[in-house]
Parts: C-alpha cells; structure tokens; sequence
C-alpha cells in the first residue's frame, strides 16, 4: 500500500551526527503520525521520535536533547536529525507512519506501515 524508503544511515564518530530521511509513497491519501524507531541484535524494537501531521513532537527520553525529527508534508517526508551520537545509539532505525490510502474502488483504507531499516553505527 505504502512504500518507505529510508536513507541516510552509516557510519559515524561518537559525537558526530547524522540525518535520516523517510520518503513515503504510493497511494496516500492522508498521513497522521511519523516516526522512528530503533532495534539491536537481541531486543524489542524501542521508540525513538515521532511527529503528528500537525507536528507536535515526542521523544523518548534517550534521545532528548540531540535528536530532532521533523516532516516536509508535501513531500511526504520524515527525517530526524542525530547529533551528539554515542555508541548506544547504534541500531537499524526503522520509519514508521500510519493514515489512509485510497483503494481502487475510490474509497479510503487504514494503513500502518514500516521502513526496510537503515543501519546506524556510532563507533566510540
């Protein structure tokens, strides 16, 4: 329904930064919330960022401070800005969004859809 293509993911100094970008195509008829989140070897996939279509932000407590998400509405795009890394923040980050896509038919269905992942290593 949703496609999510991320980009931006590599390999980086503690202390250094970097931005990821989530473009979402297909048949969208409406976005509500954007988000990230993270997962390493072995453990449950944890929330990072997320932003309304109204962009009204949220962070988990981790990240406050150095990360800063953020959308471009009209292209559908979600990114979030990594500053200060530390080496506990390499994961595989994951874009997530959520809305409506229209069908077919012209009617409108709920989707709830996730990225591939990008790695994310910060070397200490």
């Amino acid at each position: 329904q949703v496609q999510l293509v991320e980009s931006g993911g590599g390999l980086v100094q503690a202390g250094g930064s970097l931005r990821l970008s989530c473009v979402a195509s297909g048949s969208i008829f409406s976005i509500n919330a954007m988000g990230w989140y993270r997962q390493t070897t072995g453990k449950q996939r944890e929330f990072v960022a997320a932003i309304t279509s109204g962009g009204s932000t949220n962070y988990a407590d981790s990240v406050k401070g150095r990360f800063t998400i953020s959308r471009d509405n009209a292209k559908n795009t979600v990114y979030l800005q990594m500053n200060s890394l530390k080496p506990e923040d390499t994961a595989v980050y994951y874009c997530h969004t959520d809305g409506y896509v229209m069908t077919v038919g012209g009617t409108r269905t709920r989707y709830d859809d996730w990225g591939q992942g990008t790695q994310v290593t910060v070397s200490s």
